[in-house]
């Protein structure tokens, strides 16, 4: 559930947004236990930091940047993924679309 629009305190934002930025350009993909350690983050601190992010890029009408997240074992992002962005009113039919979709529409820039 997204319930706050606060940072968590040890988290660099523009040290997410350009690793995030980063992956998005060059079409990749990187594991939320992967980048919470590159970050030094446990995973609550990520994903609440992720789903600020989701809110701001929902409410400024631009692509989902949280989507090259991927959950261990998938190319998809976690559940917890689709269930935030449901909650900003994006209409979710087929998972794998949707993160492609997004995906794409950050790497064009």
């Amino acid at each position: 559930m997204i319930t706050s629009t606060a940072l968590p305190p040890p988290l660099n934002s523009a040290s997410l947004e350009a690793r995030l930025a980063a992956l998005a350009a060059a079409g990749e993909t990187i594991t939320y236990g992967e980048l919470a350690r590159e970050l030094g983050l446990r995973i609550g601190e990520l994903t609440a930091a992720l789903e600020n992010l989701m809110r701001i890029d929902a409410a400024q009408g631009q692509p989902l940047r949280a989507a090259v997240l991927c959950a261990r074992g998938t190319t998809l992002p976690a559940r917890g993924f689709f269930d935030a962005a449901a909650e900003l009113g994006f209409v979710i039919t087929d998972p794998a679309a949707f993160a492609a979709f997004h995906r794409e529409r950050l790497r064009q820039g």
